[in-house]
């Protein structure tokens, strides 16, 4: 009874480190006006509030997970949330936009350090089979639950706390985390075979701060200007002694080898696809609800709901038709669904009846529900077994990848009609047509490439791992 007792207290706290983390990321998009009306930023400051945290994330996910396994995973997983309580503390106090970003990013680094340990430790807490299985699966709804609590709970701090309130809120909830964790988390570290690849981490980082930078920034700097045209060229050649480094080193952060196999490739493709049009998309809706249909942060937050319970049901069943009707299948079906809805926001004007933009947005949220979890099956399917763990991470790190560049790009486009101030009625609506038909490029082209590279058979009949997460 003890043991049991204390399986779930450390279950409890490590689903609160998610929770934080997954939270804070929702509400933030609904914040992204109010924010820039107080202290002055444009679209391009705007877009790195959000990829201040998306770039830390994606870029130390995989580092993450490595210094829990060499220096215990408990360790780090504690450190992770006390950074993110840093984090949002300096964002919740930030005097300007500047600041504000330092500390999105710092919240970036406490999460891609305590969400991969926090998997970990309940791996070595609960003993294979169902148990374990029923441990990973709370873990993984609770992705589910903040994107479906997210926008009521963001919108309800807004109105009644300001956007500093969805930052300080954090806080005290992660020091109760970490207060818990200190007494019942235990600790292990697996530091056999591993080491840190420093190199790649740079290049990595270095890779894609630059060519984000390049991106949002070259509205502002201008296209041709040799600014952009340097952090063009640098993140090029950046990423190019990545990939050489990744292929000649002894103990790698990405093992190219997995990316001989043609569905592994293509599952990260299609990752990095759907978040490129769906980060775009939670950036922007909410601008778009707020500045052309006149709601306030409230009703913004209650207009967001149908899409992520449309998101949380249907995920729940992505794994059975996965077994049933076969990964491809219902990875097409599912970037079909986004494709069709994005399209269909991109052609909504001020005077669209209500009812039309919520249902186009409820079918994104099922074509996200329907592609998430088969997406990281099939990527986990498709490596050795003993590559199964990093195989998932990678499979993270492009969905952060493509989360990063599509708030960067298809905002840099947004921007590009609107202007920085994104005020001016009719340019923020073109802006947000003009983007959505970029997601919803993004998305056919997923699922062309489902239905091109991703064998018809794949998982079929079989249990799909992961269904539930996001």
């Amino acid at each position: 009874m003890d043991m049991l007792l204390n399986r779930s207290r450390i279950l409890f706290i490590v689903c609160l480190g998610v929770l934080i983390a997954q939270l804070d990321t929702s509400v933030v998009n609904l914040a992204a006006r109010s924010i820039g009306a107080d202290l002055g930023a444009g679209v391009g400051a705007l877009q790195w509030v959000l990829d201040g945290y998306n770039l830390a994330y994606a870029c130390l996910l995989l580092t993450g997970g490595t210094l829990g396994d060499l220096y215990g995973r408990r360790r780090i997983f504690l450190s992770g949330i006390l950074l993110f309580a840093a984090g949002s503390l300096l964002c919740g106090l930030a005097p300007g936009v500047a600041v504000l970003i330092v500390g999105r990013a710092l919240t970036g680094l406490g999460a891609a350090l305590a969400l991969p340990s926090s998997l970990a430790i309940i791996a070595d807490v609960f003993p294979a089979g169902r148990e374990r299985s029923r441990a990973i699966g709370v873990w993984a709804s609770c992705n589910g639950i903040a994107l479906a609590v997210g926008p009521t709970a963001g919108g309800l701090l807004l109105e009644f706390a300001g956007w500093r309130g969805i930052f300080l809120v954090v806080v005290p909830v992660a020091a109760l985390a970490v207060a818990m964790g200190l007494r019942d988390l235990p600790e292990s570290a697996s530091p056999e075979g591993r080491r840190l690849d420093l190199p790649g981490q740079a290049l990595a980082i270095a890779a894609l701060g630059l060519l984000s930078l390049a991106v949002i920034e070259g509205p502002r700097w201008g296209w041709a200007a040799a600014p952009t045209i340097g952090c063009g060229i640098g993140g090029t050649l950046a990423l190019t002694l990545f990939i050489l480094a990744q292929a000649r080193g002894r103990a790698p952060m990405v093992p190219l080898g997995l990316f001989r196999s043609t569905p592994f490739s293509a599952a990260m493709l299609v990752a990095a696809l759907m978040t490129f049009g769906i980060y775009a998309m939670l950036f922007l809706l909410p601008i778009y609800l707020q500045a052309v249909r006149g709601l306030g942060v409230l009703w913004t937050g209650l207009a967001m709901l149908p899409m992520a319970l449309a998101f949380v049901v249907v995920s729940r069943r992505s794994g059975a038709l996965a077994s049933e009707w076969g990964a491809r299948a219902v990875m097409a079906a599912g970037m079909a669904c986004m494709a069709g809805g994005l399209l269909g926001l991109a052609l909504v004007g001020r005077a669209t009846p209500f009812w039309a933009v919520e249902f186009f947005a409820l079918v994104v949220g099922a074509g996200l529900g329907l592609n998430g979890g088969p997406v990281m099956a099939v990527a986990v399917a498709s490596a050795p077994a003993e590559r199964s763990g990093t195989a998932s991470g990678l499979g993270n790190t492009a969905r952060m990848v493509g989360a990063t560049l599509g708030v960067a790009v298809l905002g840099a486009v947004f921007a590009s009609h609107a202007g920085q101030g994104a005020s001016e009625l009719p340019g923020v609506l073109a802006g947000f047509r003009a983007a959505m038909l970029g997601s919803a490029a993004s998305a056919a082209a997923g699922c062309l490439v489902s239905l091109a590279l991703i064998d018809r058979r794949a998982l079929l009949a079989r249990p799909v791992p992961g269904a539930g997460e996001r």
